[in-house]
């Protein structure tokens, strides 16, 4: 369950929120998480990050399609559960600024499983061409905050040798560019959502 909670962490941190609000008793603020996610694109990954949460926290989710787009959003007003999320360390939104993997997840196995559930929410692999040659990249964006440096320091802790630019207003991208970098991560961090996996194998089968 540790491995699911971090890399349920990891989701948060990309495209989740999480927080208390007003309601309309002063007395019983609202708790709310949210992860928004493509509803085309990402169908599969959406049922598997419901199935992550009915197995860590045995709650039902909720899960609202968006009218005219192709977003959907789940989301779970579980106090206990968001009271649990803080209490590991877990940061209020918004993430510019605050958004941090908390301590207890930077063990290496952990820290790895955190920045896969980044990259399946946050992050891409682009199909770049270099004179005719082409190549994959993986690219996630950070907004400026301590994360930054954590995945950073996570990813080259495990050689994976990132590149990183600064993009402008703090935020930074993050690249690993090729088939070698991108076979490594599929041995070492792997990926939950099958967008992702399938990009990914259509790389690492091509000769």
């Amino acid at each position: 369950m540790d491995t699911k909670i971090a890399e349920f962490v990891g989701i948060l941190l990309g495209d989740g929120s999480i927080g208390v609000y007003k309601s309309k008793n002063p007395k019983k603020p609202r708790y709310r998480l949210k992860i928004t996610l493509n509803s085309v694109k990402d169908k599969a990954y959406l049922s598997y990050i419901a199935s992550l949460i009915r197995d860590l926290f045995s709650v039902e989710p909720l899960i609202y399609f968006r009218k005219n787009e192709n977003t959907a959003d789940i989301i779970l007003l579980d106090e206990k559960v968001i009271k649990y999320l803080f209490n590991i360390g877990m940061k209020p939104s918004p993430k510019w600024n605050t958004a941090v993997i908390p301590k207890i997840f930077l063990k290496n196995n952990l820290a790895l499983k955190v920045v896969r559930g980044y990259m399946d929410t946050d992050g891409c692999i682009t199909n770049m061409n270099n004179n005719g040659i082409r190549y994959p990249r993986i690219e996630m964006k950070i907004c400026p905050s301590p994360m930054q440096n954590q995945i950073i320091d996570i990813l080259e802790e495990n050689g994976f040798e990132p590149r990183v630019n600064k993009i402008g207003k703090g935020k930074i991208r993050i690249m690993l560019a090729g088939r070698r970098k991108l076979r490594k991560w599929q041995d070492v961090i792997g990926f939950s959502n099958e967008r992702n996996q399938k990009v990914a194998d259509y790389f690492l089968k091509e000769k």
